[in-house]
């Protein structure tokens, strides 16, 4: 197809504008949630808020901020990753909220913990302990402590007033990071939860700890402020991972979360043209929007030709390719909205450029090193 015509396709279809529960948005193009590690102290700086206010003014509806700490010390990896608690860090994520609405953009938090895959002895609090569902590290090795069920309280609490404060704050909205390994989807993996209590055992079971996670978030915000949920069948060195091998276990995993009080699910594959199951095409999200009826986010190597992580955990330096197969699932509605990850990176203004049938700038590894 003619750049020209993809132009006008992806004019048709990603200017679309949409609502998730009564937050407009003005286009269907979402900043996926990226570490950037450039927040002294945790606290995000100028340079943050430039860094996203800059995605906003070249088109992007919704951003997705990378994964913010919550605040229990258990999570806190990396002392240049910014938190979502404290004076300090609220009145620099205050700024980035600022900059982003008056380029004309929405932008939610993602609330984290890491859960496992934080090391003991490290981060700003070092004698804290590791925590995770079975005391197990992805691996599958003994790793930090399991969680007792006032450790889960604590947390629950940490992601809860973190989403009060976003809202206060006037983010957007809030998204829960419960994709890739860590504390919450530790929880929902059989590999890496192995508890005999009401938090493991069968996947209704495992999804637990996320959906008081979720109704905890929905009660200390407002009914009209949006929560979002990102989940994944894989996982950082576990790529083949599954929580759910087919739509039945898929709809097990999803319906607690959404009667929790999820508004949208966001849905974290490494590919997004791939079907997720045998016997239909559709990909992750368009299952979860099948199954659940929620407005749904996909994501996976938007404007990339190659993987962005290699076998031995090297960053590749895709190219850039074209988005016709994207367009063919969004003219069908397979899901709600796109995110974007590398290619915001190398690209602030990708979303116009996409529009007008202009090049891209490529992805280099080189940009991961500053914000620009």
């Amino acid at each position: 197809m003619s750049d020209n015509a993809t132009a006008q396709r992806a004019t048709r279809l990603l200017t679309r504008p949409y609502t998730i529960n009564g937050l407009d948005l003005r286009n269907r193009v979402v900043m996926a949630p990226m570490t950037r590690g450039q927040s002294p102290g945790g606290v995000p700086g100028e340079n943050v808020a430039a860094y996203y206010a800059r995605r906003a003014a070249g088109g992007v509806g919704l951003i997705v901020t990378e994964g913010t700490y919550v605040g229990h010390a258990s999570t806190w990896a990396s002392d240049s990753v910014p938190r979502f608690h404290g004076e300090a860090p609220l009145a620099g994520w205050r700024r980035v909220a600022e900059a982003v609405h008056a380029a004309g953009g929405r932008i939610f938090p993602q609330l984290w913990h890491v859960g496992a895959d934080r090391d003991p002895g490290t981060g700003p609090v070092p004698d804290a302990d590791v925590l995770s569902p079975s005391g197990l590290g992805a691996d599958g090795e003994p790793k930090g402590r399991a969680m007792t069920r006032a450790d889960i309280d604590a947390v629950i609490a940490a992601y809860a007033e973190s989403a009060a404060a976003a809202e206060r704050l006037g983010f957007d909205g809030v998204e829960i990071h419960g994709a890739h390994g860590y504390l919450i989807d530790e929880f929902l993996w059989a590999h890496t939860n192995r508890r005999t209590d009401a938090y493991g055992g069968d996947l209704s079971s495992r999804a637990r700890f996320a959906a008081e996670t979720v109704a905890a978030v929905r009660a200390a915000v407002s009914p009209d402020f949006p929560v979002n949920f990102r989940f994944s069948q894989w996982k950082g060195g576990a790529y083949d991972a599954k929580l759910a091998a087919g739509p039945r276990e898929l709809e097990q995993l999803l319906s607690p979360l959404a009667d929790a009080g999820v508004d949208a699910f966001h849905a974290s594959t490494r590919r997004y043209w791939l079907p997720e199951f045998d016997g239909s095409d559709l990909n992750l999200a368009g299952w979860t929007k099948k199954l659940t009826g929620k407005p749904v986010i996909s994501v996976g190597s938007v404007g990339l030709d190659k993987e962005f992580i290699g076998p031995e955990g090297m960053a590749f330096t895709p190219g850039t390719t074209g988005i016709d197969r994207l367009l063919d699932r969004m003219e069908h509605d397979e899901f709600d909205l796109i995110a974007v990850g590398r290619s915001l990176i190398a690209d602030p203004d990708w979303p116009r450029r996409i529009t007008r049938g202009e090049p891209t700038n490529p992805f280099t590894a080189e940009l991961l090193g500053s914000l620009v």
